[in-house]
């Protein structure tokens, strides 16, 4: 979880990552953030986001984006 919240503060410096449950929603993050997020946390983590993946639930808090990682490398 800490390394995915350091992947954010990089792309969106001064966002209370540990509270913030509506990125996407109160666009927070736009399409660019999301693919320089989707782009270093493929490189991190050794996973493949999909496009089906792309949905604003796996990606509106950085718990959603935790589980979304979580979940990808058990695959």
């Amino acid at each position: 979880m800490e390394e995915v919240i350091k992947i954010l503060e990089q792309i969106k410096p001064g966002v209370d990552f540990n509270t913030e449950e509506n990125l996407i929603e109160d666009e927070i993050l736009d399409s660019f953030d999301i693919v320089t997020l989707v782009a270093k946390l493929n490189d991190e983590f050794d996973i493949e986001i999909t496009p089906a993946d792309l949905v604003p639930e796996n990606f509106n808090s950085a718990e959603k984006i935790y589980e979304l990682v979580t979940r990808l490398e058990e695959e």
